[in-house]
């Protein structure tokens, strides 16, 4: 279903713009064009007085944090680069904005992001960031679980993988919210 109306309690939710992820090679867009997106509506849902939530993941030195459990992907040897887990500048410097640091895939589990948006009255979130099928289908599935309404900026969400990218955006998106364009979302913002 396409975008047809945000609540007046809408926040924009940006899922790991990142030093270390927004640079990686992504499809459709590259990380830069998501960020010049994601700018873009954190100007709209600001100018409005709306909340926007800059999440980002991190793990400790040693990852002695990192998700447990066997998985046939490999885990990292050693810690990232000092710096990877920076949001880019592009978004940083706004007094208002919610920092929400993760350890896991999706933004809700393990941390304060329902509680930051349950105490400002907000009953939908807009979603953009890397990776469409990790940390943004994660975010969504949470937040649909939680009783939010849920759109995701199809045009500010990108990933490593096209196939994986094209089954959250055509099949996964589409049974949990609303979808639409960066465009189409701040019309809507007016």
């Amino acid at each position: 279903m396409a975008v047809t109306t945000l609540d007046p309690t809408s926040a924009l939710v940006l899922i790991d713009l990142q030093q270390g992820i927004a640079g990686r090679p992504t499809v459709p867009y590259t990380g830069a064009e998501v960020v010049g997106r994601a700018v873009e509506l954190a100007e709209a849902f600001r100018a409005k007085g709306l909340p926007v939530v800059l999440v980002r993941v991190t793990f400790a030195p040693d990852l002695a944090d990192t998700v447990p459990g066997r998985t046939e992907a490999p885990r990292p040897a050693a810690a990232p680069p000092a710096g990877w887990d920076v949001i880019v500048p592009e978004l940083q410097g706004h007094e208002g904005d919610i920092h929400v640091t993760k350890r896991n895939w999706g933004a809700f589990h393990g941390t304060d992001l329902d509680l930051q948006l349950r105490r400002r009255g907000v009953t939908q979130i807009v979603l953009g960031g890397v990776a469409t099928s990790i940390g943004v289908e994660s975010t969504a599935r949470a937040a649909h679980e939680h009783g939010y309404h849920v759109t995701v900026a199809v045009d500010a969400v990108a990933d490593m993988d096209a196939d994986a990218h094209a089954n959250s955006i055509e099949k996964i998106f589409p049974r949990l919210g609303e979808t639409g364009t960066t465009e189409e979302i701040v019309k809507l913002l007016g």
